[in-house]
């Protein structure tokens, strides 16, 4: 059995750290050879929101006077839960002079929360007077009051909403004056006009839970694409900390018989798309054997 080392050294260096390219001294024949993932060792830092994946807008609107003035966050390229994605939202509030202060905390428009109970993510969205309610302040950015009290219009557009459990292209209620009658299983609206909103599809907060390894010179009829020869999972290992595995059973894959000067692996997400991984600080042990190599496990 020989092992074949790759690190960030066989990286190809296009900012994207998935593909990485081994070469061999010389020229080698496979005849008759099987490989199979060793071990693993590379930090959580695949993105489950970027520019890439188009995924990173939530739109919403805030009335000032009678004019409607609508807001796109664009939400920087990382890796967010609902609670930090939250706090990016109050964020952009914050700048955009679109909340009030009522004694010491700020009151915002709407804010997204994790339902435990409900397996989902809750939009909340809040009444906005139409002036300055009694002990409240303004900050000095504020954009104005509406001439009739609402809710703020919140949109999640297509493939954010793959993230929260919505629809692609959600908008809630604008509820001029009350007016909204809320209706259906996962809509509910209380006393002082917040409307609650539930997701209706179990939310995908990381699309790529799992990395799929894809390998040159593999042709294996039974999978498409053919080149799938290991899944990494990072469950129990937090952001930004390292993923550790080591396969108890190797699954050998046999190699295309021929004559290489090179392998090529690259990190794929569960849609078989390119993921691009944020730290390029890896270790990748590859095990290659020959066929009459048995004892090692599948003749």
């Amino acid at each position: 059995m020989f092992i074949v080392v790759l690190n960030q050294t066989n990286l190809v260096a296009d900012g994207q750290n998935n593909k990485l390219i081994y070469k061999f001294p010389n020229s080698v024949i496979f005849k008759d050879k099987f490989v199979a993932v060793q071990s693993i060792a590379m930090f959580y830092s695949w993105n489950n929101i970027s520019s890439s994946q188009v995924n990173n807008t939530i739109v919403y609107t805030w009335t000032s006077g009678s004019i409607i003035n609508t807001y796109t966050i664009a939400i920087p390229d990382g890796l967010y839960d609902i609670v930090a994605l939250n706090n990016l939202l109050q964020f952009n509030f914050i700048n955009n002079g679109t909340y009030w202060i009522s004694g010491t905390q700020n009151v915002y428009p709407f804010e997204i929360v994790v339902n435990v109970n409900r397996y989902a993510v809750q939009l909340n969205t809040y009444y906005i007077p139409t002036s300055l309610p009694v002990g409240a302040s303004t900050p000095a950015n504020f954009v104005g009051w509406p001439t009739t009290s609402q809710n703020s219009v919140v949109t999640f557009p297509a493939n954010i909403n793959i993230i929260l459990g919505y629809t692609a292209g959600f908008t809630s209620a604008q509820n001029i004056g009350g007016s909204f009658v809320a209706s259906g299983s996962y809509v509910a609206k209380n006393s002082a006009n917040t409307i609650s909103y539930i997701s209706t599809t179990s939310p995908q907060v990381q699309p790529n839970s799992n990395v799929l390894f894809s390998l040159s010179n593999i042709n294996n009829p039974y999978s498409q694409p053919s080149s799938i020869i290991y899944s990494l999972n990072p469950a129990g290992v937090g952001i930004g900390e390292l993923v550790v595995d080591k396969p108890p059973n190797f699954a050998w894959c046999k190699l295309i018989d021929g004559t290489y000067n090179e392998l090529r692996l690259s990190f794929l997400g569960t849609d078989f798309k390119p993921l691009v991984i944020g730290d390029p600080n890896m270790t990748i042990l590859l095990a290659i054997r020959d066929k009459d190599e048995g004892w090692l496990g599948t003749k």
